[in-house]
C-alpha cells in the first residue's frame, strides 16, 4: 500500500470548483461546482490533509449563544422555552400547546395516507429486526472458591429523542423518529420523550406523530434547537428531565449536547452529513454524482467527496453533477454545499484511496467497486459502509435497518452508530463467601496498604475476625 503523503499544516476548506472540461490542477473556475485534485500533487495532498482535521471545536459564537440558552432555560424553565419557540418557530404558541395532545395524535392518524403509513411500518420493521440483535445479555461467572461476579444490563429510565424538523418544522424527518425511538424501546426505556420544532401554526407534521405513536411514543413536545436540549437535560415546570439525549441536529443542537454532556449521556457529537465514495473503473459516474447530491441537499455545510481512478472519470462525475443538480428541489442548498465543501480526488491506486478513506473517517463510506467485499477487511474507520453499485446511502437512511444516526467530522475513529447500547448501562455484580474472602484477603490487604488506604484492608480483615 502506498503511504498517503502527510502535511502538518492546518487549512480551512475553501470554495472549490472545476471547469467543464475537468480541472485536474485544482485551480478555481466559475463554470463548475466541485473541485478536482490529483492525490499525487502537493495541492491534492494538502486538500486531503485538511479533510482529516475537519473537527471544528472553535465555533465560539455558537458556543456562547448556546451557553446563554441553556442558562435561561435552567433558570426560567417553561417561560424561556415559550419565548424561544415564539421567536424562532411558532409566534402564536401558548404554554399548554408545547406538548402534543391526544387530539393532535388522533388528527395525525387521519391525515397520513395509507401509502406513507405502509412505508413507515416497513421501515420500522426493518430497523426493529436489526436492532433487536444488538441487545446484550446480563451474565454471571461463578468461581469454584465461592465467588460470583457478573454484569446486569439495565436501561436508563428516560431518554430524550431529538428529531430535526428544520426551522418552523419545514423538513420533518420521519426516519429519525424510528431510528431514535426503536432502539430506545428495545433497550427497555420506560419513558421516551420526543422533541421536534413546530411549524408557524404551532403544529407538528402528522407523519412525525403517526411514526411516534406507531412505536409507542406518546410524550412529544414542540421544541427545537438548543432550548429543546436544555429542557431535556435540566427539566422545567412541565417537562421532567431525562438521562440520555440522542438524535441528530444542527450545530446548535450539537453544541448544546456537548455542553450538557456529563449531566446526561449523549449519543455522539455530530455535525453536517457526509459521504465519501471510493470508485474504480467499474463505477458509474451518474451513480457517484447522485449520491454526492443526496448528501449535499441536506445542508449547505454537508460534505460530499469522491475518490476516483482517473481524470476522465472525475470529469464525467463533474458533468453529471451539473446535469442532475437543476432537477432537485433543494438545488440551491446542494450547489452551495458542493461549491464550498465538495471535492473529487484522483488516484489510480486503490490502496491509497482506502488509506485516505480511513484517515477521513467519514460518516457514510460508499465502495463503488467491482469487488467491494475484498476491501472491507481494510476499512477501519467509517460510520457505515455501503458496498457495491446498488447500495445507495439513501437505503441506509430509510429502510436497510442499521441506524442512520452516525458519527461525523472524523469521530468515526472513536464513535459508533446510535444503537440499543446508547440507552443501556451495565451494573457489576460481586459476591464472596467467607471462605472465598479468606483466600484473597492477603491480596486485598497488600494492595490497600500500598495505596495507603488502611481502612480498605481493615474492612476485609474485620469480616474474617467476626466469622
Amino acid at each position: 500500500m502506498k503511504p498517503l503523503p502527510r502535511n502538518t499544516d492546518r487549512f480551512e476548506v475553501k470554495q472549490v470548483v472545476a471547469s467543464e472540461g475537468g480541472n485536474t490542477t485544482g485551480r478555481a473556475s466559475s463554470k463548475g461546482i466541485v473541485r478536482i485534485d490529483r492525490l499525487d500533487t502537493e495541492e491534492g495532498t494538502r486538500a486531503a490533509a485538511r479533510l482529516t482535521r475537519r473537527f471544528n471545536d472553535d465555533a465560539a459564537a455558537c458556543a456562547d449563544a448556546v451557553r446563554e440558552i441553556l442558562a435561561r432555560v435552567r433558570q426560567e424553565g417553561d417561560a424561556a422555552l415559550l419565548d424561544y419557540c415564539r421567536r424562532f418557530d411558532a409566534p402564536g404558541m401558548e404554554l399548554p400547546g408545547l406538548k402534543v395532545s391526544a387530539e393532535e395524535f388522533q388528527e395525525a392518524e387521519a391525515l397520513v395516507d395509507a401509502g406513507l403509513r405502509a412505508s413507515i411500518d416497513f421501515a420500522a420493521e426493518r430497523i426493529r429486526s436489526f436492532h433487536e440483535r444488538e441487545l446484550p445479555d446480563s451474565w454471571m461467572l461463578t468461581r469454584p472458591e465461592g465467588i460470583i461476579t457478573g454484569r446486569l444490563v439495565r436501561a436508563v429510565d428516560a431518554a430524550g429523542l431529538y428529531v430535526p424538523g428544520g426551522r418552523e418544522g419545514s423538513t420533518p424527518l420521519v426516519s429519525s423518529v424510528l431510528m431514535n425511538g426503536i432502539p430506545a424501546g428495545i433497550a427497555g426505556v420506560r419513558r421516551r420523550v420526543m422533541v421536534t420544532p413546530p411549524n408557524r401554526a404551532g403544529k407538528v407534521h402528522p407523519a412525525l406523530l403517526l411514526a411516534a405513536r406507531s412505536i409507542g411514543i406518546n410524550e412529544v413536545y414542540k421544541l427545537g434547537s438548543a432550548w429543546a436540549v436544555a429542557a431535556l437535560a435540566f427539566g422545567t415546570e412541565s417537562i421532567a428531565p431525562v438521562e440520555v439525549i440522542a438524535g441528530p441536529g444542527n450545530q446548535y443542537v450539537a453544541e448544546a449536547k456537548r455542553q450538557v454532556m456529563g449531566r446526561v449521556r449523549i449519543d455522539m457529537l455530530a455535525g453536517p452529513s457526509e459521504v465519501l465514495i471510493v470508485a474504480d473503473a467499474s463505477a458509474r459516474p451518474a451513480f457517484i454524482a447522485a449520491d454526492m447530491l443526496a448528501q449535499a441537499e441536506h445542508d449547505p455545510q454537508a460534505l460530499a467527496l469522491a475518490i476516483v481512478c482517473s481524470a476522465g472519470q472525475a470529469d464525467e462525475v463533474a458533468r453529471e453533477l451539473e446535469r442532475q443538480l437543476p432537477r432537485l428541489n433543494r438545488a440551491d442548498i446542494a450547489r452551495t454545499a458542493l461549491k464550498e465543501h465538495g471535492h473529487i480526488f484522483i488516484t489510480e491506486d486503490l490502496d491509497t484511496a482506502i488509506a485516505l478513506a480511513n484517515d477521513i473517517a467519514i460518516e457514510h463510506l460508499e465502495l463503488h467497486l467491482a469487488d467491494p467485499w475484498s476491501q472491507l477487511p481494510a476499512i477501519r474507520h467509517a460510520g457505515a459502509v455501503f458496498l457495491g453499485h446498488y447500495s445507495p446511502e439513501a437505503a441506509g437512511d430509510y429502510v436497510a435497518g442499521p441506524n442512520h444516526v452516525l458519527p461525523t467530522m472524523g469521530t468515526a475513529k472513536i464513535a459508533s452508530a446510535l444503537g440499543v447500547e446508547t440507552f443501556l448501562k451495565q451494573i457489576s455484580l460481586i459476591h464472596y463467601t467467607p471462605e472465598a474472602l479468606r483466600g484473597e484477603v492477603d491480596h486485598i490487604r497488600l494492595l490497600a496498604e500500598l495505596e495507603g488506604l488502611d481502612a480498605h484492608a481493615k474492612s476485609a480483615l474485620l469480616r474474617l475476625n467476626e466469622s
